[in-house]
């Protein structure tokens, strides 16, 4: 570390609690107890209802959420798959060339997701490709949206491969499809599978891109979450909030123990 002293260090990692208090955890808290807030004109609630949260829980609630977990599932599957080919396809190329196609990929990260939602929009609101009005459109800019950190995450791991034991399999008679198939990508499947996390993670809470492109029958929920906060029902929109980060949390647990087994397994 820098700093060499315990006193600068507990100084340090005061501060960085500090932070992490009224930054992360203390919104959070908030967002809870607003969840439950029947009023709230002093420092804390005056009565407590469980209403918000049934009302998160309900039919329309849960097919919003059960459209932004298809959405995720399916654009970060999409990201997932496309980053990781182009890293393996690029894996290779001369330097700048590959400096070239990396920019490529990142380049929805250099402009807001607002700008992104738009391009698709006017992009496939045509034929020959016409998603416009359909799911698929809203799927489209989110995978567009995850697409870079898919590809960085598998390209990163891609340059720290030991490119013997690929060499070593091809001596050995390895087809290159079979090299692929049973050595690199079971050496990069934690790669992926962090990607693939990320990817959902960063899907569930989409909304920059998604609010200009949704059709009414396929709206996310954290297009719900915006749309109670925008009418200033605040209360309802914590507790959709809560829900929402519930359910990424799970998708989270889920795909991390598809990382564990694959370890057991081996």
């Amino acid at each position: 570390m820098l700093i060499w002293t315990d006193r600068g260090r507990r100084a340090v990692v005061t501060v960085f609690a500090g932070l992490v208090l009224v930054l992360f955890v203390a919104p959070l808290l908030v967002m809870l107890v607003a969840s439950l807030a029947r009023t709230w004109n002093d420092v804390l609630p005056s009565s407590l209802t469980t209403a918000h949260l049934r009302e998160a829980l309900s039919a329309d609630s849960l097919a919003s959420l059960s459209t932004s977990i298809q959405t995720a599932l399916i654009a970060g599957l999409v990201a997932v798959a496309v980053g990781a080919w182009a890293a393996l396809a690029t894996v290779r190329l001369p330097r700048r060339l590959r400096a070239v196609s990396d920019a490529f990929f990142h380049l929805p990260l250099a402009v807001p997701s607002v700008v992104v939602g738009f391009g698709v929009l006017v992009a496939f609101s045509r034929r020959p490709i016409l998603l416009n009005g359909t799911k698929w459109i809203v799927i489209a800019a989110q995978a567009v949206l995850v697409l870079a950190f898919a590809h960085s995450t598998v390209s990163a791991a891609l340059q720290r491969l030991d490119r013997r034991l690929l060499d070593v399999a091809a001596s050995l008679g390895a087809r290159p499809a079979r090299v692929l198939t049973r050595v690199t990508l079971p050496l990069l499947l934690p790669s992926i599978t962090a990607a693939a996390a990320l990817a959902v993670a960063l899907c569930m809470g989409e909304l920059g891109a998604t609010i200009m492109v949704y059709p009414s029958s396929w709206r996310t929920l954290p297009v719900t979450i915006f749309g109670l906060s925008d009418r200033g029902d605040v209360f309802g929109a914590s507790a959709h909030t809560l829900v929402l980060l519930a359910t990424t949390g799970l998708l989270l647990l889920a795909i991390g123990r598809v990382r564990t087994g694959h370890r057991r397994g081996r």
